[in-house]
């Protein structure tokens, strides 16, 4: 039996088979429901601290929307310097501030390893919207759960994953729920942007088909699914790198229809240049039903959190 009550989300590879395949019931759940009424008021009283001290759009108001529609409240911030940390307050004395406020909290913050430290002080469970370049959970399992309603399953997919896979928190998490299916993953980056050598190796222990490349067209050629991801200017240390790197990859239409005209297009956002627009009024470019489909599987991860779905 599937147990998440006072669980908190932290990192991709937490998750049993058994604990994804039962959020995605759940939030399919969720989804079915909504077509029939607008929120569910199933954590009514229970209040969700939204902590993003590092920018979003979709993460943010996802977890909000998502905590609204099972019929509960938030509080929090999207910008630190509207906090005391901007006085020089520490994230555990901000974690161990807002734990006396909330039910649940969610968060990002920009270090490595930050919704861990959170975890070790809070009494409320932590679900992680991003800690740095480490992991995004709840990204990878809405991701996930597109796949599965664009796809019909992830079993015996080929998915590409492509651009800047050295820092991209979303493809790390991604990698860690992908393992316990029976897929092939092709990795799609320059050299300096591959995929970090232990996640690589970890898949392959596990099990996992996984190939390496720098070439999209190739890989595009071959896959079901091409989850595409910005070059990320904010984790660059040298400018000069980035103006190198930046268009490293762009994806247009001319591409897809040539190469493969049913791939399954999906994309975290946001986008830079990496997804021209053209690509947008595609039938398979998916990418804004996966953002949608953000708030169901919140959903359904709060409410299993908080033991209330």
């Amino acid at each position: 039996m599937v147990d998440l009550k006072g669980r908190d989300i932290l990192h991709g590879a937490q998750f049993t088979r058994e604990e994804i395949e039962h959020i995605l019931r759940v939030a399919e759940d969720v989804r079915a429901r909504l077509k029939e009424q607008r929120a569910l008021d199933v954590v009514k009283g229970a209040v969700l601290g939204s902590l993003f001290f590092e920018p979003s759009t979709r993460t943010r108001l996802s977890f909000e929307t998502a905590m609204h529609r099972l019929g509960g409240s938030v509080v929090g911030f999207s910008s630190a310097e509207a906090t005391s940390t901007a006085k020089g307050e520490t994230l555990a004395d901000t974690i161990r501030t807002v734990d006396q406020y909330v039910d649940i909290i969610a968060m990002r913050h920009p270090e490595i390893g930050s919704a861990q430290a959170a975890a070790d002080v809070a009494q409320a469970p932590i679900l992680n919207g991003g800690d740095g370049a480490g992991q995004h959970p709840t990204q990878a399992l809405l991701d996930l759960f597109t796949i599965c309603a664009e796809r019909g399953g992830v079993e015996g997919r080929t998915i590409a994953l492509c651009g800047d896979l050295k820092n991209g928190r979303t493809v790390h998490a991604g990698a860690e729920v992908y393992k316990h299916y029976d897929c092939r993953l092709i990795f799609v980056a320059p050299d300096p942007l591959k995929m970090p050598a232990e996640i690589t190796e970890r898949l392959r222990a596990h099990g996992l088909k996984v190939e390496e490349t720098s070439d999209l067209a190739a890989a595009l050629a071959q896959a079901d699914v091409l989850y595409m991801t910005r070059i990320q200017k904010e984790r660059f240390e040298d400018p000069a790198e980035y103006e190198r790197l930046k268009d490293s990859y762009i994806l247009t239409r001319a591409l897809v229809e040539r190469t493969r005209p049913d791939v399954t297009i999906l994309h975290p956002l946001p986008r830079v240049n990496e997804i021209a627009a053209d690509v947008d009024d595609l039938s398979n470019a998916a990418y804004f039903r996966q953002m949608k489909n953000g708030v169901y599987v919140r959903m359904a991860l709060i409410g299993l959190v908080l033991g209330r779905l």
